[in-house]
């Protein structure tokens, strides 16, 4: 008896479109007319359309789906497409290295982000608009501060900082309040004791219902009973 094994197979291209689709785009490439294949590869690429439901958005899955046919193919497929047949020599072609940024931050829960606008704050001519920003940029100071450090900051804190960030060219003017950030601490045993106290005081009331209905029994019987004649 033999075995069909995937050892023993050809190796699967595209393995999201499984082999039954790699089989039928060999079949495709072996008709004999440009009208069969055309007729066939339409088919095929409803069927990976189908297959593959999130390619629909994205830009241009229908250009997708015909170079997934053509690689598919080995490049060897003989059809009239509706888009460029991709070359195989882009295949093998590796994409620039990026360069990981060796930026120094000031302060790290402030991020580059707020240097970068105290940046552009300092280059502002406009004096009311360069006020505008740098009210904004000292909220979103607070806001971080809260985030990263889990803890309140006072709104001296971040003027001090605004100031030293900047060089001492940006402040604020005195008596300015900042936008009020609280820090609220996500602890799932605090919101577990929170749900066990209200289950227990749920306990409770149903309890005490339940025993003020049994002593309001208990008393209609006692009325009951005074109200019957006595021999």
């Amino acid at each position: 008896m033999n075995f069909d094994y995937n050892t023993t197979r050809s190796h699967l291209i595209l393995s999201e479109y499984g082999r039954n689709v790699q089989n039928m785009v060999k079949y495709i490439c072996e008709l004999p007319t440009i009208e069969e294949r055309n007729k066939y590869a339409q088919a095929v690429i409803d069927l990976m359309g189908f297959l593959q439901p999130h390619l629909r958005d994205v830009a241009d899955f229908k250009h997708k789906l015909w170079d997934h046919l053509h690689i598919i193919s080995g490049y060897q497929i003989d059809v009239d497409s509706p888009y460029p047949k991709p070359l195989i020599e882009n295949a093998y072609v590796k994409p620039q290295p990026l360069a990981y940024p060796q930026q120094r931050i000031t302060y790290k829960h402030y991020g580059k982000t707020v240097e970068t606008l105290i940046e552009k704050a300092m280059l502002e001519e406009n004096q009311e608009q360069k006020k505008a920003m740098v009210q904004s940029i000292a909220n979103f100071m607070k806001m971080s501060y809260v985030t990263w450090n889990k803890d309140n900051v006072s709104d001296d804190t971040i003027i001090k900082d605004l100031k030293y960030l900047s060089g001492g060219l940006l402040s604020l003017d005195e008596g300015v309040n900042l936008a009020k950030v609280e820090f609220r601490a996500q602890n799932p045993r605090q919101n577990n004791n929170n749900n066990r106290g209200r289950s227990n005081t749920n306990n409770n009331n149903g309890k005490n219902r339940q025993n003020n209905n049994n002593s309001n029994s208990n008393n209609r019987g006692r009325s009951n009973n005074n109200n019957k004649p006595k021999y």
